[in-house]
């Protein structure tokens, strides 16, 4: 036979095969329940001595919580069951047998706490819950990819392993690249400059590693980097194709996963747009009477912004040029063509207008303290017909914790890696 998805067999009728998981077995002495799970759904499975045989009869009370069975029986309309059927097992097999006892709690309710969950992750992922986190997260990627081909961008993939700095001021995880020393890369930001001044439109989803010695629920040492650049564009023309982005992604979430939103019990809506210059958020900020950094946006700045504005991307631009790095354009008067956005009280991008000028160029890596030889390749890369351009780069883990209103970025990250983790 061929094997059925719990949720198609909803739709059948007569004989089916199922595989998966046993949630839940329930004995009554003449009649046997057994809970059967897949990635579809769930579906009540009853045992009868006659009907199902006494072997399966008495074997099926000693299979363990979470092993894998598989079993064949008679689909049948039940009121009582979820969904209003159940199968009646005729056949059934342990393909593979759960350990006992569970080193965590699987049920829909459990009392785990995180790091326990995630020391056991591969275990978690049998809860409904964890599942739901991460076929959205699935749904957001492929929204994101949807969105940029339709804006005509072209998909690349950059390197991994660097040998300098692509930002200045962020620390590196260093690595031995046979007699050379070289760092894993904590941006794709000059390659996708350079690629998006002969492609015009590029995008990418692309790993980050940042070596800083944080232990908050907002930053991973790991993260996934959902990346745009666009030439003969400013950051105008790229804050407005962030907001769209987002407001894509969300849309095709809610219309997709409403049962995942369902079970995580997360109200979305596609979020409004507001943009304001950093002068016009620092006075917001001390009428608020909130402390706000001299070039850049403190914690309670962002979390104020969420409360003003909720279910808002709040694009803060024109941005102080201290406060952002050497390939940013200055705009004069102190400013530049860097924004940030906040959604729901969280900086989910920082983007804006890249510098395409070679000589200022060396000009900014000097006074980020920075050696121009370092940067050779990437500085000739616009020497040689390089239009203006802009970008940004959204942090995937950071923008589905916004989303899903999920306090812990690790609770959304697969297998994350944090100052203290290295494993699973």
């Amino acid at each position: 036979m061929i094997r059925t998805y719990i949720k198609d067999g909803f739709k059948k009728k007569g004989k089916v095969e199922l595989k998966g998981w046993v949630h839940d077995i329930r004995d009554l002495s003449k009649i046997k329940f057994l809970i059967l799970k897949d990635i579809s759904g769930r579906i009540q499975c009853i045992v009868l001595p006659k009907e199902s045989g006494e072997e399966i009869f008495k074997q099926v009370s000693k299979i363990n919580r979470e092993s894998v069975v598989r079993v064949v029986g008679e689909l049948q309309d039940s009121k009582q069951a979820i969904g209003g059927k159940e199968l009646l097992i005729k056949e059934l097999e342990v393909i593979s047998e759960a350990e006992q006892p569970l080193p965590i709690d699987v049920s829909d309710h459990s009392k785990t706490e995180l790091p326990k969950r995630l020391d056991y992750r591969f275990l978690d992922l049998h809860r409904p819950k964890s599942q739901a986190i991460f076929k959205i997260e699935s749904t957001m990627m492929q929204a994101y990819r949807e969105f940029m081909i339709k804006e005509g961008g072209i998909e690349a993939v950059f390197p991994s392993i660097i040998g300098s700095s692509s930002e200045g001021g962020t620390e590196l995880f260093p690595l031995k690249y046979f007699e050379k020393k070289a760092f894993l890369s904590q941006s794709c930001q000059l390659y996708k400059q350079m690629l998006a001044c002969s492609m015009e439109k590029v995008f990418t989803i692309f790993c980050v590693w940042r070596a800083e010695k944080h232990n908050t629920v907002r930053h991973l040492n790991e993260a996934r980097q959902l990346d745009y650049e666009e030439c003969f564009a400013d950051e105008f023309k790229v804050m407005d194709v962030l907001a769209r982005c987002v407001q894509y992604i969300v849309k095709k979430i809610m219309d997709e996963r409403g049962e995942e939103l369902e079970l995580l019990d997360v109200k979305l809506k596609v979020p409004d747009v507001k943009y304001m210059t950093f002068a016009d958020c620092t006075k917001l900020m001390k009428k608020e009477k909130v402390h706000m950094g001299k070039d850049d946006l403190s914690t309670e700045a962002e979390k104020r912004l969420g409360e003003l504005y909720p279910d808002t991307i709040v694009f803060v631009h024109d941005w102080p040029l201290a406060g952002k790095p050497f390939y940013i354009m200055p705009k004069g008067d102190g400013l530049s063509g860097g924004f940030d956005a906040i959604y729901n009280g969280v900086e989910i991008s920082s983007g804006g207008q890249r510098v395409h000028i070679p000589d200022l160029l060396i000009k900014r890596l000097k006074e980020k303290g920075l050696n121009p030889k370092d940067f050779k390749g990437y500085i000739d890369s616009f020497r040689y017909g390089a239009p203006e351009h802009a970008g940004w780069g959204v942090g995937l883990e950071r923008l589905m914790t916004q989303i899903l209103g999920i306090a812990n970025i690790r609770e959304v990250t697969l297998f994350p890696r944090d100052r203290d983790r290295l494993g699973p």
